[in-house]
């Protein structure tokens, strides 16, 4: 009697522990697991990331139903990101990246988990694929890449007369730096003297795009998220310098007189749909990355003004 309570009672334990055990590794078990690693916190790479959930959304994939995301944002810190790659390695049926840095962060320690970037400007340089037809790893995406010709055609438009234009950006910034050395060749074949300033950190922008806004008629802002989260500051100077400028992306537009460029939101829903044929067995390595299809072209009401320029005028030159 004694080793039949016994043994009851084990079955009872046993069994409690197998349906605890269960419950447990079984919550959600049955989702796909999509990690998420965003750069920093501003308008563009989160509306890549907005593009990106409605991607899946429309092709079944839905937060909450059947999909469990994992929204990291390292908010522009290099000690963050590390520690946030390393949190979505081997985690996720798939990891989506958003900038250049959290896209080379998240490869560095993760090159097996099927991934997407986004707001990459130059994914060859950077070292995540090795081709835009065949990437040929772990990563494929979208590509913010401007038509930096197209953008100088248009700033040289706006500001005809200009004889000397800026260039400002974070020089640790890959994306920016293959932009500026696209523009200031562009510049001055065309015989405009160029005058390009770098800073590395935030603290160091008020003071440089003062210094720059004294030496320069026009400035142009690459894809750059140094310049993007210090919009407002820039905007301050340039106003009061009364200095037009152009910017790549609308993140940027409250330090310009206008921008044309990406549209951010597009690429990130383009990133989506890859992410989509992943998840449905296809590999990154045989994805092609997917590029901007067209550009665009907002204009800051409030500079213009400040400038005494009609924001009609910069509107009719997109026609």
């Amino acid at each position: 009697m004694r080793f039949k309570k016994f043994f009851m009672g084990s079955v009872a334990f046993l069994s409690a522990v197998t349906l605890a055990a269960c419950s447990t590794s079984g919550e959600n078990a049955g989702d796909t697991k999509v990690g998420i690693i965003q750069y920093a916190e501003h308008d563009a790479l989160t509306a890549t990331r907005e593009g990106f959930m409605e991607a899946l959304e429309k092709a079944g994939y839905k937060e909450g139903d059947n999909v469990t995301v994992d929204l990291q944002n390292s908010q522009g810190d290099q000690a963050n990101l590390q520690t946030m790659v390393e949190q979505l390695a081997g985690k996720n049926d798939v990891n989506f990246a958003i900038a250049t840095p959290a896209a080379q962060s998240l490869l560095s320690v993760d090159n097996e988990t099927p991934s997407v970037f986004t707001a990459v400007t130059d994914p060859v340089s950077a070292g995540l694929i090795d081709s835009l037809e065949k990437p040929g790893g772990s990563m494929t995406g979208s590509t913010d890449a401007s038509d930096v010709k197209g953008q100088m055609e248009m700033l040289l438009k706006v500001v005809p007369e200009v004889k000397t234009v800026g260039i400002f950006y974070n020089s640790s910034e890959v994306n920016s730096e293959v932009q500026a050395k696209e523009a200031e060749k562009i510049l001055k074949d065309k015989g405009i003297k160029v005058v390009t300033k770098t800073v590395t950190t935030t603290n160091d922008v008020q003071q440089a795009v003062t210094s720059l806004a004294g030496q320069v008629e026009a400035i142009y802002f690459p894809l750059d998220n140094t310049v993007a989260s210090t919009a407002s500051t820039i905007g301050d100077v340039l106003k009061e310098a009364k200095v037009p400028a152009m910017g790549s992306d609308n993140a940027v537009i409250e330090a310009a007189l206008f921008t044309y460029g990406v549209d951010y939101h597009a690429i990130g829903v383009q990133a989506g749909e890859l992410a989509v044929d992943i998840l449905k067995g296809k590999k990154p390595a045989d994805l092609a990355v997917k590029t901007p299809e067209k550009a665009s072209v907002a204009v800051n009401e409030e500079m213009a003004q400040a400038l005494g320029i009609d924001p009609e005028t910069i509107r009719a030159l997109e026609k």
